[in-house]
């Protein structure tokens, strides 16, 4: 059940199942699988390991498939990744956009073990004229029904990798997440993880890898999930790729009420693409500018960094309060939203209004008759 210190998962469609973590209740570096974000496009494929094969092809030496079990057996390797879809923070949008209306919790922070996508690929053996490592999930339908953005009859959800990430350290083939078995709605028996991409490069229900040599234009990355590029002048379209550089408020809450006074942690997390975190800035709204989050925990490669400030209002009123993050790379949370990316990569600063009060507020029941 849940409780004022772990509320209930918010439901943001029920069919297919889109879930979304309560950001406000955000505590450990680790989000627990319970508690992760889902985010499907179709039904959660109900796939038996015992039956289920990876499929191997397109432009290799040697095509393959291997069942689980081959897999597990091949050198392994652990890293913590964060994982954000595209569309978190699609509910701050003016005017509002299409989509599923997330709010600050389609993200999450897990622990991952699986094998380098890189190792099958080399087991393979990719030809030179590869250009990028399609990836298929076993989930499939018709989507926009009876509208221009329709897909060609049903489809599955598939998306490219450029050949160097998907030979990258940072690309595996995840069979367990935090330790434990991958649920089936996060993947089972196995999905992609790709530090520092948004989530929609981590296909899940991965059954068939397909080395292309020219660059993928399906419905995932023509059609959808992409943005606008100005660097020509006209604007083109570019797929989502990198995750952009982000921090969020878990707690205060919005409309929180604090003690004048008395000492208060803002906290919350930050997390980028290729680049790691490098500051947290905070703004309290009382005149005296960005001031110094501390980062919490080691710094590793593609996880998100928890952050703290701690704040003592002295005056009574009425509080905006701002973080912004920093990456290694140089780049600074904008304050804006943007104009170019559709309805995705909502990573502009999104304030929390707080009032601070002179001493707690109480209040009599009433009884309406």
């Amino acid at each position: 059940m849940p409780t004022p210190e772990q509320p209930s998962l918010i439901v943001r469609q029920k069919s297919p199942q889109n879930i979304e973590f309560p950001f406000a209740s955000l505590s450990d570096w680790l989000i627990p699988t319970e508690l992760f974000f889902v985010r499907n496009h179709f039904p959660s494929p109900d796939l038996d390991a015992r039956d289920w094969r990876l499929r191997v092809g397109g432009a290799v030496e040697r095509p393959i498939e291997l069942d689980l079990d081959s897999i597990k057996a091949m050198r392994s390797t652990t890293f913590t990744a964060v994982v954000e879809c595209a569309g978190n923070g699609r509910v701050y949008y003016e005017p509002p956009k299409e989509g599923l209306q997330w709010q600050n919790g389609a993200v999450g922070n897990a622990a991952w073990t699986g094998v380098l996508l890189r190792d099958i690929l080399e087991m393979a053996g990719v030809k030179r004229t590869a250009c990028e490592v399609l990836l298929a999930g076993a989930d499939s339908g018709v989507v926009d029904t009876n509208k221009k953005t329709a897909s060609p009859g049903p489809i599955a959800f598939a998306r490219s990798l450029p050949l160097e990430k998907a030979m990258a350290d940072s690309t595996i083939l995840a069979y367990s997440m935090n330790e434990e078995p991958l649920t089936r709605d996060h993947g089972y028996p196995l999905r992609a993880v790709v530090g520092g991409w948004f989530g929609m490069a981590w296909v899940k229900w991965i059954t068939d890898i397909t080395v292309v040599e020219q660059p993928f234009l399906g419905y995932w990355q023509a059609r959808d999930y992409f943005r606008w590029e100005r660097s020509l002048g006209e604007p083109t379209l570019v797929p989502l790729a990198e995750m952009e550089v982000k921090a969020q408020i878990a707690r205060p809450v919005q409309g929180a009420q604090l003690i004048a006074g008395q000492p208060y942690r803002i906290f919350g997390a930050a997390w980028s693409g290729e680049a790691a975190i490098r500051q947290v800035q905070v703004c309290t709204g009382d005149g005296k500018g960005w001031r110094e989050g501390r980062l919490l925990e080691t710094e590793r490669p593609f996880a998100w960094r928890l952050w703290e400030y701690m704040w003592t209002p002295e005056e009574v009123g009425r509080y905006t309060l701002r973080c912004r993050a920093i990456d290694g790379a140089g780049c600074v949370q904008p304050d804006l939203q943007r104009s170019d990316c559709e309805s995705y990569a909502a990573n502009w600063i999104i304030p929390v209004e707080v009032t601070v009060v002179s001493k707690p507020q109480t209040y009599e029941e009433e009884f309406v008759i």
